[in-house]
């Protein structure tokens, strides 16, 4: 089986995880949620020999999405994701980033993804799943053959996306994680937007907003 490996690098000075990840047969990978601080991705890129292909979003976010034009840039690469619900987020990264003092640029992504559909990265194939609630159009990719999830800010070690924000759902969030996320099985290990990954089965087990 084709190995799937990642790297973490903290972004912006809401410490999203900006994650790198990549097939280890053939060097080929892609950057999730360039929020921020393209130099520091930049070199983990490098450090980890990889030729990155396309940038993949969760959501619209300013943590999560503010460089990606610029990285699109500097690569050359497409921009994946997320659902087109997230649109008027992106619209708007400039003026959000006014607010929080991270420099940024909208972007409207070369394809938006629905419910069901596959991305894909050298060997490696992810499904699509919707997940609204934190913002109308989070997306989450799922490796089922490896057992390891990207969530954006659907879910979290101990905690949920908060929903308090534009478009935020509380009643959808939750209904996304027990309907589409907890299904996946306790095995499954997922990379957060925020903070330390964990597995479904440690947030079934323990996160105080699921019992």
């Amino acid at each position: 089986m084709t190995r799937a490996r990642a790297a973490i690098v903290p972004v912006t000075p809401f410490q999203q995880n900006c994650t790198l990840l990549w097939c280890e047969a053939s060097k080929r990978g892609v950057v999730i949620d360039p929020g921020g601080d393209l130099d520091a991705v930049a070199a983990t890129i490098d450090k980890a020999g990889v030729t990155v292909e396309q940038i993949w979003l969760t959501h619209g976010h300013i943590d999560h999405a503010a460089g990606a034009a610029d990285l699109k840039d500097r690569l050359g690469v497409p921009v994946t994701g997320p659902h087109r619900a997230d649109a008027f987020l992106l619209d708007n990264l400039v003026e959000t980033g006014e607010v929080y003092g991270i420099e940024a640029r909208n972007i409207v992504p070369d394809r938006w993804l629905e419910e069901g559909d596959t991305v894909a990265v050298g060997e490696l194939s992810l499904d699509v799943l919707h997940c609204p609630g934190h913002s109308p159009g989070s997306v989450v990719y799922v490796d089922r053959s490896q057992g390891f999830a990207v969530v954006g800010d659907v879910l979290f070690r101990g905690s949920i996306g908060r929903t308090d924000l534009p478009g935020g759902d509380h009643a959808a969030l939750i209904r996304s994680i027990k309907e589409k996320l907890l299904p996946l099985g306790d095995d499954l290990a997922f990379v957060c937007g925020h903070g330390p990954t964990s597995t479904i089965g440690h947030e079934r087990a323990t996160n105080p907003f699921l019992r």
